[in-house]
């Protein structure tokens, strides 16, 4: 359920909202343990959510680092080649 939830700091571009409430969305469903909510739990489920979200991009904000970003499609090729020798990926 969490293999979606991606290293964000210290890449160019930065990343978006979408990616952090992405990452938010995923470990709210770990922890809860569902990735759909009952209708009962809805309003905590998004709320959760949003707020994972939004302490996320403030550490995001808040690091700090001397290492220059990585590239986005660089680092992809990496996960892609890695998958590929390792028989998990099919393509």
């Amino acid at each position: 359920m969490c293999r979606n939830i991606r290293t964000l700091h210290n890449f160019a571009p930065a990343a978006t909202s979408e990616e952090v409430h992405a990452a938010a969305l995923q470990y709210v469903r770990k922890i809860a343990g569902t990735t759909k909510p009952s209708k009962a739990n809805v309003e905590a489920f998004d709320q959760a959510v949003e707020e994972v979200a939004h302490i996320t991009q403030h550490l995001l904000d808040s690091l700090v680092t001397t290492a220059p970003p990585k590239n986005r499609e660089e680092e992809a090729e990496k996960k892609r080649a890695k998958a590929l020798a390792s028989g998990r990926y099919d393509r």
